[in-house]
């Protein structure tokens, strides 16, 4: 198994997914990101892939404030690389300016060819009611 294959990956994104069909966890909302998110509180997340705009009004910012205050109460997630590929530059230098701040390693990914727009999500798409 590679380590692509065993790696522990989450995607807040409300449309695109990982188009080489990689397992990783999905959501599509930034309620469901942090919900997500607080499922891997305690245990490793080798990728965290955020886009900022998530639909009509939603955005990422309720998940990087999670962030932020689990780093400012000096329990930061432990996540080995946060990329941020939104289409949206002023919006993803912000995500990447707040977060870095916060001792998180962040890159921008905007235009990674390893996300991208599907007809069918891959992975667990949040939650299912």
């Amino acid at each position: 198994m590679s380590t692509r294959e065993s790696a522990r990956v989450v995607l807040i994104d409300d449309l695109r997914s990982f188009v080489d069909g990689r397992d990783a966890d999905v959501a599509r909302t930034s309620a469901d990101g942090i919900a997500l998110l607080n499922r891997y509180r305690d245990r490793r997340l080798d990728e965290l892939w955020l886009d900022h705009d998530l639909g009509e009004e939603d955005t990422i910012w309720p998940v990087v404030e999670l962030l932020e205050h689990a780093a400012f109460e000096e329990r930061p997630f432990d996540i080995g690389i946060i990329q941020v590929h939104s289409a949206n530059p002023a919006g993803a230098g912000k995500v990447v300016q707040a977060l870095t701040h916060w001792g998180y390693h962040v890159r921008v990914a905007t235009g990674s060819a390893e996300v991208g727009y599907r007809d069918t999500p891959t992975g667990s798409d949040g939650p299912t009611a």
